[in-house]
């Protein structure tokens, strides 16, 4: 699958594809990248593309992101599909790299093949994956499973060991209990997870796979994850 990128006003170097000179020393210890899928057409919304909708006086894919880079994402990469065009004019997403995905009606699962093969590459050891459609989720919940590999030791439950890997962490917020978004994929899963994310599955059919070695934390107190998916759930939007 082909996709270009651009970003508003970010560095040159952080094109996918670009030359990233920096000692990997240099880095921090651990990257980790948003991932912020936003190329929904809005099918059940009258085909009003959902980066668009208004949310707070601006577009949607603004709040989302914003959301992201407080609950601590420094680098963000954001699928567009539906009228990208019209998103990049309206939106105002600096330092973003700004992922096109032109098989985005195929599902939410070319777009998330297309933010996987974007940061192949960059360096980044994990990916946090969001959907543009949930403004109930905010930066708490985001910030809870950014941390849940640095919290949460590897090994059989109630032994001590050394933190999970970034590389390796599967890591997904819950909802009294029920896996949800944001999700958390180590770059080792990134090959399997593109493999197996067809229509509007995204990642589901590997976690499922893989259930028992996601560790689920608890966001029900902090967020509410429903869907803009109908003109009923514009109600949400403020």
């Amino acid at each position: 699958m082909t996709h270009h990128e651009a970003e508003n006003t970010a560095p040159r170097a952080a094109h996918h594809g670009a030359q990233d000179t920096t000692p990997r020393a240099a880095h921090h210890r651990s990257e980790v990248a948003g991932l912020l899928l936003a190329a929904g057409g809005g099918r059940r919304l009258g085909g009003r593309p959902k980066a668009l909708l208004t949310h707070h006086g601006r577009p949607l894919v603004e709040h989302a992101v914003a959301v992201l880079r407080a609950g601590g994402c420094a680098r963000i990469h954001v699928v567009l599909g539906a009228e990208a065009a019209t998103v990049r004019t309206r939106a105002e997403l600096p330092g973003c790299v700004l992922v096109d995905n032109p098989h985005w009606a195929e599902g939410m699962g070319s777009s998330l093949r297309a933010g996987l093969e974007s940061l192949a590459g960059t360096g980044i050891d994990a990916v946090l994956v969001s959907l543009v459609d949930q403004p109930g989720i905010g930066p708490e919940a985001v910030a809870r499973v950014l941390a849940a590999p640095r919290s949460h030791p590897a090994g059989p439950p109630h032994e001590p060991g050394p933190p999970s890997r970034p590389d390796t962490a599967l890591v997904a917020a819950s909802y009294d209990g029920r896996r949800g978004h944001p999700v958390l994929l180590g770059a080792g899963h990134w090959p399997a997870v593109a493999a197996t994310a067809t229509g509007d599955r995204g990642a589901r059919a590997y976690l499922t796979a893989h259930e028992e070695a996601i560790t689920l934390v608890e966001c029900g107190d902090v967020a509410r994850p429903y869907d803009i998916d109908t003109a009923a759930d514009l109600v949400h939007l403020e």
